[in-house]
């Protein structure tokens, strides 16, 4: 198998971002294939015991297992990277592999861990629940809050776990301030983009050292299979996260790295279609007067919205929406719609509704939800590539219904 005539970093690095998602990675074999091939096999023979002992022993390039490293999982991971700015990637099963890979990498007993407070329900089962079982503290704060993130730190402080914007309230992290302070601190800091995608967001050119995604969300967009992905430096990937990858095994498979190769190819027109339609639909939404609240990055009226746009080069597929009159309500609001799914999902091509308090976050203790702003009257909606004008009418009917 060889790489296609110009596959270098120090070329594909000069290219623009949708030549770099369509052609960044990719390999050809002797086949000459235009599209990406499955590798769908186990394991790899070798032409003599020399080689097969020189391949173990790093001395000579090629694979030996795909629990280590697949043809098609290292298209996907290498145009991961080229996309992000990263210099190496390893992919996942799913976004939380790539979460828990992530953390447990990077902490032992007696550690410490910083994090804030507004996190999706699985991710802070791993800070709350998971890291303690290994002897691992951890301290959650304000992401918002300065003086917050400043009195976080310990000596023993050795990792920093972080969603911007958050899911579902859409709180914004300065992620350049806290990387600065965890720097000072001597610790690693690591953060879920997903809500954000690479397209939108950088955390890495804002001193981020590790960043995970969920690649089920918009990198396949289309709600077809599950995938996560790791993006880092050379050090932290050989020392610390492909020795835990290498020996836990949190793989994707080639045929869903194969999927999201494809999903790539139009990320950054979908991530735009979808960008523009919740700005609309949000802008619609909030000239509904029963809504509590209607949260969107793009929005002026949102709270963050400076550091947002700061961060962020569009506002992002997500919005968060409030109904005065708890669960009852809310559901009744859901139940009206007539295009938009119910679904605990987002960044899909299809446009997305949830109660996280019942779905997303429903495992988190009511009090915590409650600290973080998930009440029984708070919606997440991941808007889709429908035309805006029938989301909003079906959102505008369902409004009505419910009494809003």
């Amino acid at each position: 198998m060889k790489k296609t005539t110009g596959q270098n970093r120090d070329v594909t690095s000069q290219w623009r971002l949708q030549t770099q998602l369509v052609r960044g990675g990719t390999w050809r074999s002797e086949m000459g294939e235009t599209s990406e091939s499955i590798f769908m096999t186990s394991g790899y023979a070798y032409d003599c015991a020399e080689d097969a002992a020189a391949r173990f022993a790093g001395e000579q390039e090629g694979y030996t297992y795909s629990r280590l490293r697949n043809p098609t999982a290292a298209m996907f991971e290498d145009r991961m990277a080229l996309i992000e700015g990263a210099e190496v990637a390893r992919s996942t099963a799913t976004g939380m592999a790539a979460v828990t890979a992530a953390m447990l990498s990077l902490v032992r007993a007696g550690d410490h861990v910083v994090s804030s407070r507004a996190l999706f329900g699985s991710c802070r089962y791993v800070i709350e629940t998971l890291l303690p079982k290994f002897g691992v503290e951890y301290t959650l704060v304000d992401g918002a809050d300065h003086e917050a993130w400043q009195r976080a730190f310990r000596k023993n402080t050795v990792a920093v776990f972080l969603e911007t914007p958050a899911n579902p309230t859409l709180d914004v992290v300065d992620i350049e301030f806290v990387c600065g302070l965890a720097h000072d601190n001597h610790a690693v800091v690591v953060v879920d983009n997903v809500f954000a995608t690479p397209v939108l967001q950088k955390p890495l050119k804002m001193g981020a050292d590790v960043v995970v995604y969920s690649a089920t969300k918009h990198i396949d967009g289309q709600g077809r299979c599950l995938g996560g992905c790791i993006l880092t430096n050379k050090i932290l990937l050989e020392e610390k996260i492909l020795p835990f990858i290498r020996n836990t095994g949190p793989n994707i498979s080639p045929f869903n790295a194969w999927v999201m190769l494809k999903g790539l190819e139009t990320l950054d027109m979908r991530v735009e279609r979808m960008c523009g339609n919740a700005s609309k639909v949000a802008d619609a939404l909030s000239d509904i007067k029963g809504f509590d609240f209607v949260k969107y990055p793009g929005r002026k009226d949102f709270g963050q919205h400076e550091l947002a746009m700061k961060q962020m080069s569009m506002g992002g597929s997500i919005l968060s929406l409030h109904v005065p009159k708890g669960r009852e309500q809310a559901f009744k609001f859901l139940n009206a719609l007539d295009i938009i799914d119910i679904s605990n999902n987002i960044g899909d091509a299809k446009s997305l509704i949830t109660h996280p308090a019942s779905t997303t976050h429903a495992s988190v203790a009511e009090e915590n939800r409650l600290e973080i702003g998930i009440t029984e009257g708070l919606l997440r909606l991941s808007v889709g590539l429908e035309h805006p004008d029938d989301l909003i009418e079906d959102l505008q009917r369902a409004a009505y219904k419910a009494g809003i």
